[in-house]
């Protein structure tokens, strides 16, 4: 078990706990919403998808967005992830990121699905 984020306190009154795949995914979330140079000792931790809320949409955004996620993910989850796939969509005013993956510790594949 890991501690679930974001951080609550369980009914018990400790730390809530997550499980491997809830971790996981919280780690990808994580990752994507995180802006590269806003964790002191991981200065490039991050794929900064936040900054692109207001963004004009497009699918040249959506593309390089594919790109800069998908080395994200390799590099700072490939331990615990195989990334399979990184489709970005760009529809109407929402931007859609979905991420299927593998967990290397069990080869179990999973589909994680972001919408801003």
């Amino acid at each position: 078990m890991q501690i679930a984020f974001p951080y609550t306190i369980d009914g018990s009154g400790r730390t809530a706990q997550a499980g491997d795949d809830d971790h996981i995914r919280h780690l990808i979330e994580q990752l994507l919403f995180t802006a590269p140079g806003e964790r002191v000792n991981r200065p490039g931790f991050g794929a900064g998808l936040h900054r692109l809320i207001f963004a004009p949409n497009s699918t040249e955004l959506a593309t390089a967005l594919e790109f800069m996620v998908q080395g994200a993910l390799q590099e700072y989850l490939g331990e615990l992830i195989r990334v399979e796939t990184v489709a970005i969509a760009a529809e109407d005013e929402r931007l859609r990121v979905t991420v299927q993956y593998v967990v290397q510790r069990t080869q179990q594949r999973r589909v994680v699905e972001i919408a801003s």
